[in-house]
C-alpha cells in the first residue's frame, strides 16, 4: 500500500510540472515572480540572455522618473522626432512635460519619446544607456546590458527574464511609474503650439485579464513578442514575463492564474492594529497601523516572517491625530519586503522623547513570530 501511495504522489507531482512546463510552450523565454518578495513562481529559460525590444523602456522610464521632475519641460530635437520605429509622434522643435513623454513611452511605446527623454537627461541616448546599466548594477543584474533607451537591436543590448522580472518588480515600487503603466489612454498637449498627442496603450493585458495593472510590451523581427505584465488581486501581485513568444497574451493569462491559484493572502498587519509607544518617563501611548498589509504564501510554504518596529527621531509635541510617528519595517526570510506607517490614534500633547515599546499588542506577536507553513 504505501508503495503504491508513493508513486501516485510522484505521478501527482509529475505532472503538475508539466503542467506548468506547458503554460508558456510557444515562449522561447518565460518567468513568473511574486512582486513582493522576487521569489520566482514559475520559470523556463530563466538565466538565458535574450534580446528585449521595447520592453527595455520599463528601465527607460525608471532612470527619467528618479532623476527628473515630471513638470520638466523636454524639447525634441530632428533626431528624437524622426526615430524608426513605434512613436508617439512629437514634432521637432515642440516641448511636452516629462510625464506625458513618458505616457507616449509607456504606451504607445514610441522610439521617438525614448531619445527625446534621454537627451534631456543625460545629453545623448549613449549617455543615457550608462545611467540604465547602473541603474541595472545597482539592482544586482548581471545578466542585462544596455545600448539604447528604445530597445531597438543590438548584439550588446541584452537581458534574462528572471532579469526582466525584477526591473519590472522594482519599477512598480515608483507611483508614478503605476500610474502610467495601468492607464489605457491618454492625451498630450505641446507646451508651445495646438498640437494634441493620442497614446492608447498596446498592452491588452489591461482589458483582458482580472486584475491586470500593466506593464510594458516589445517586438521586433529578430527578436519576436516580448511581454511583461502584472496583476494585482486580494492583495496579492505577481509579475510575469515573457521573451520571443508569439502566444503572449494567452501564455501570460495561464502563468498568472498558476501563481494565484499557487497562493494565498495571508494579511500580517490590518489597519487599525494598536502598537504601543512610551514616553521616557515610562507612559504608554497607543498608535495605530495606517494601512493593511498582506503576503502571498503559498501552501506549505515555511517562512519567517519578523516585524521591526521604528520610530521617527524628530518627534516634536504636540503630536496630532493621524500624523506619522514611526513605521513597522516587515522582513521575509531575513529581507525587507515592505512597510506600514504607524500614525498617532489621538492628539498628544506635552510629549517630548517618544521612543518605541519593546512589544506590540499580544495578537500582533503571534502574527509576527510564527514560522507560517
Amino acid at each position: 500500500m504505501k508503495k503504491i501511495l508513493a508513486l501516485v504522489i510522484m505521478t501527482i507531482i509529475t505532472f503538475s510540472q508539466l503542467s506548468a512546463f506547458a503554460m508558456a510552450e510557444s515562449a522561447e523565454c518565460a518567468c513568473v515572480i511574486n512582486a513582493l518578495t522576487g521569489d520566482v513562481v514559475f520559470s523556463k529559460n530563466m538565466n538565458q540572455k535574450h534580446a528585449m525590444a521595447s520592453t527595455t523602456k520599463i528601465m527607460t522610464a525608471i532612470v527619467a522618473i528618479e532623476r527628473c521632475n515630471m513638470d520638466e519641460i523636454v524639447d525634441v530635437s530632428a533626431a528624437a522626432a524622426n526615430q524608426e520605429g513605434s512613436a508617439a509622434y512629437i514634432s521637432e522643435g515642440n516641448q511636452y512635460h516629462m510625464k506625458d513623454l513618458l505616457y507616449g513611452l509607456m504606451l504607445n511605446s514610441g522610439n521617438d519619446a525614448a531619445v527625446a527623454i534621454a537627451e534631456h537627461v543625460a545629453g545623448s541616448e549613449e549617455s543615457f544607456a550608462e545611467l540604465m546599466n547602473e541603474k541595472a548594477e545597482e539592482l544586482g543584474l548581471g545578466n542585462t546590458h544596455f545600448m539604447n533607451p528604445s530597445g531597438l537591436d543590438n548584439p550588446e543590448h541584452y537581458t534574462t527574464v528572471y532579469n526582466l522580472a525584477l526591473i519590472a518588480r522594482y519599477a512598480m515600487t515608483l507611483p508614478q511609474f503605476r500610474e502610467i503603466v495601468a492607464t489605457q489612454t491618454a492625451q498630450a498637449q505641446a507646451l508651445n503650439s495646438d498640437e494634441i498627442l493620442y497614446f492608447s496603450n498596446h498592452n491588452k493585458m489591461l482589458s483582458l485579464y482580472e486584475g491586470a495593472n500593466g506593464i510594458k510590451t516589445g517586438f521586433t523581427k529578430s527578436t519576436g513578442r516580448c511581454l511583461v505584465s502584472s496583476a494585482q488581486r486580494d492583495g496579492m501581485e505577481f509579475i510575469a514575463v515573457t521573451l520571443n513568444d508569439p502566444n503572449d497574451w494567452n501564455d501570460h493569462a495561464k502563468m498568472l492564474d498558476y501563481a494565484f491559484s499557487e497562493h494565498y493572502p495571508k494579511k500580517l498587519i490590518e489597519q487599525g492594529d494598536t502598537v504601543k509607544v512610551t514616553n521616557i518617563d515610562g507612559k504608554d501611548y497607543s498608535m495605530v497601523a495606517a494601512s493593511d498589509f498582506t503576503i502571498p504564501f503559498k501552501e506549505h510554504q515555511k517562512t519567517q516572517v519578523e516585524v521591526i518596529s521604528h520610530i521617527s527621531n524628530d518627534l516634536q509635541a504636540p503630536i496630532n491625530q493621524g500624523e506619522k510617528v514611526g513605521w513597522l519595517e516587515i522582513v521575509c526570510d531575513g529581507v525587507s519586503i515592505g512597510e506600514v506607517d504607524i500614525i498617532s490614534e489621538n492628539d498628544i500633547y506635552g510629549v517630548s522623547n517618544i521612543r518605541l515599546k519593546n512589544s506590540f499588542f499580544s495578537s500582533f506577536i503571534r502574527v509576527a513570530k510564527i514560522l507560517l507553513v
